[in-house]
């Protein structure tokens, strides 16, 4: 019986975590439509802000004047790796992770500095680069003001020389079950490569095309990190929800083994007992 009450217990715990994981593929499936919500109503915004900076930089032949927009020979990078706080989404941090090593290799420099948004990320990098800084709190309140405050300060980093390429690293939500790697320029801001793009329409600039693209450029990259940002967290529920999905699974297919184990080992239990009585009742006889 011994046996029996083991594979009881063991049928109550699997039980218990499919209860669990049920209850966070919930959870994750509400704030994942939540987090789609965001990114539908910030990309038309985020693609049309682009649009413009760059038609209006195209129509500017001053345009390198704007310390952003210069490129210069890659010497010293900073990658900004976006993950997630929390673990249990499969594969959704370490692809991420080995895709930071895979462009460290690229530069073919020492390793690039980073810039970590998200717990698993700045935990494990760290132990390897060099982070100048992590926003792990990020997420505690997500904000267009606080991602504001962070790419202010990369803007500054850059004009100040201090990295010459900036790059952003995270998954891109394409579905539930798929988050896309995503490896992003930053900075510098790359012009319109189409040289006969210009602005449709008569329009009269006030004051000039130079301030105005001054005005929009920090608004079109924090648009750029906030929704980049946004992208990770819908792929960090997606990835979690169908993780825990899977979980509920297996767990419920363990289970329905494990009853049928126990059904098996308890009908072998009253059957040896039916046999010690049907023996017992013969010796008697004899």
């Amino acid at each position: 019986m011994s046996g029996l009450k083991e594979i009881r217990n063991r049928i109550s715990s699997v039980s218990s975590t499919m209860q669990i994981t049920n209850a966070m593929k919930m959870v994750s499936a509400a704030k994942l439509k939540k987090a789609q919500d965001s990114i539908t109503a910030t990309l038309p915004y985020s693609n049309k802000l682009s649009e413009l900076v760059k038609n209006i930089s195209a129509s500017i032949d001053s345009i390198d004047s704007n310390p952003l927009f210069i490129a210069r020979e890659v010497k010293n990078p900073l990658i900004i790796v976006i993950t997630s706080n929390k673990g249990l989404c499969g594969g959704f941090n370490s692809n991420i992770i080995k895709e930071v090593y895979n462009i460290s290799s690229e530069y073919g420099i020492n390793k690039p500095d980073l810039l970590t948004i998200g717990k698993k990320g700045n935990d494990i990098l760290r132990k390897k680069f060099n982070v100048i800084s992590s926003h792990n709190d990020l997420y505690d309140e997500f904000s267009y003001l606080n991602v504001k405050s962070i790419a202010s300060k990369i803007m500054q980093l850059y004009t100040d020389e201090k990295y010459d390429e900036v790059i952003l690293v995270y998954n891109h939500f394409k579905n539930a079950a798929t988050q896309i790697i995503t490896k992003e320029q930053f900075l510098p801001i790359s012009e319109n490569e189409d040289d006969n793009v210009s602005i449709s329409g008569d329009y009269i600039f006030e004051p000039n095309r130079e301030k105005i693209l001054e005005e929009l450029i920090p608004k079109t990259l924090s648009i750029q990190l906030f929704k980049s940002i946004s992208d990770s967290i819908a792929g960090e529920h997606g990835a979690r929800m169908t993780a825990m999905h899977k979980a509920t699974d297996n767990a419920s297919e363990l289970r329905d083994q494990l009853k049928l184990t126990y059904n098996k080992a308890r009908q072998t239990a009253i059957t040896n007992e039916i046999l010690e009585i049907v023996g017992g009742a013969e010796a008697l006889n004899s």
